[in-house]
């Protein structure tokens, strides 16, 4: 996206609003397009190779802490995610049985069945692997899961083209969200056969048509380019699962090296902070602004850093290699709200998702309604596709 392009699209003085209910459509009523949502500064770029960060940082924060994390509920047995048609009891944390239901006669590869066991309200972003079963899958859309409810039917993706079998039907955590060629694929096309695409070629972003005559050198190549993929997937990932493929072997270490640079950057760029926390971040590569995370406290965006890290770093290195630093006014375009067409989904009494598109840019948000009403996750993105 041309960065010329960016307040014209946030500034746009027209917009298309949900005025609520499930998947409904509407006209906006918003006034004051192009204002920040939050109450958030950016501080100076973090910059490695061919990425750039912007922490986000903020004064004021919401107690996310009644609140349960995926990882947190699966490595605790509180939460229960198995495959369709698995047949067998969960209990609750009272030791009541619960037969876990098979919707359809058997499994399905994107949709798993989840049971919520704890006191608190579950919490799902989009992209974050859940490993087991039949195949690893990805969660397919942010929302919260309240307590006490029924098991229900949860849309996933597929993430490990190559098994459909397994000694059991149940999942556990894998501390991995997937990087954001495959995120998107997922939390905005919502297509399988392109988030198995993202997964094999590792970005489906294109590179930056070189200027000037005939000659001019190519795109610095990729570190991780669809042929050290493929090789990854050849010796080491014949199933095509992402965690083989993108943290084992010479992959994953390179991955590592990469991730504890740029952690220790960011570290010491956000080191000695007074009266504010690092609420989220805003990311770059080869100097477009692409991707931001933003959550509604300090502690919910640290459960979930260090995995966005690696998940921004593997991005990276399957990108073309551009050194350029994106300029922080193209950054601070991402913490404006976006007017265009938008989508809402609710459960009510329990959350509101919400998605606007507007060219190239989408926005989702998921607000809590109970027990406090917060945008709990912001993601805005650039769409490669």
């Amino acid at each position: 996206m041309e960065r010329s392009m960016l307040g014209a699209i946030f500034g746009s003085l027209f917009g298309i609003s949900a005025l609520g209910g499930l998947a409904s459509i509407g006209a906006s009523p918003n006034p004051m397009p192009g204002k920040p949502e939050g109450n958030w500064r950016l501080l100076d770029p973090v910059a490695y190779e061919n990425i750039t960060i912007f922490p986000v940082v903020s004064s004021s924060s919401q107690d996310t802490s009644p609140f349960l994390t995926l990882d947190e509920g699966l490595s605790s047995g509180e939460v229960i995610v198995s495959e369709q048609g698995a047949v067998g009891l969960a209990r609750t944390r009272d030791g009541r049985p619960i037969a876990i239901p098979q919707y359809n006669s058997g499994a399905s590869v994107n949709q798993l069945v989840l049971i919520n066991r704890s006191k608190r309200p579950l919490l799902l972003l989009a992209g974050e692997l859940v490993s087991g079963g039949k195949q690893d899958r990805i969660i397919g859309k942010d929302r919260i899961v309240p307590v006490g409810s029924e098991p229900l039917p949860l849309d996933v993706f597929c993430v490990e083209h190559g098994r459909w079998t397994g000694a059991s039907s149940q999942f556990g955590a894998s501390k991995t969200i997937v990087h954001p060629s495959v995120r998107e694929q997922a939390a905005v096309a919502q297509n399988q056969n392109e988030v198995w695409d993202a997964v094999r070629s590792g970005t489906l972003s294109k590179a930056k048509p070189v200027a000037g005559a005939a000659g001019q050198p190519a795109a610095p190549p990729a570190p991780l380019s669809s042929v050290v993929i493929g090789d990854a997937i050849a010796t080491a990932a014949p199933t095509q699962a992402y965690a083989k493929i993108y943290e084992g072997g010479r992959v994953g270490a390179s991955v590592d090296g990469f991730v504890e640079e740029l952690k220790r950057r960011f570290d010491r760029a956000t080191s000695g902070l007074k009266g504010e926390r690092v609420v989220g971040v805003v990311v770059a590569y080869g100097g477009d602004v692409a991707w931001s995370d933003i959550f509604a406290s300090g502690e919910l965006f640290e459960h979930y850093w260090s995995k966005l890290l690696r998940s921004y770093a593997v991005e990276a290195m399957a990108r073309p290699g551009y050194r350029e630093t994106a300029a922080i006014t193209d950054a601070r375009e991402f913490l404006r709200n976006l007017n265009g067409r938008e989508v809402v989904e609710s459960e009510p009494g329990v959350y509101r998702w919400r998605e606007i598109t507007k060219g190239r840019l989408s926005l989702i948000e998921l607000e809590s309604i109970s027990p406090k009403a917060m945008t709990l996750h912001r993601l805005l993105l650039h769409r490669t596709s």
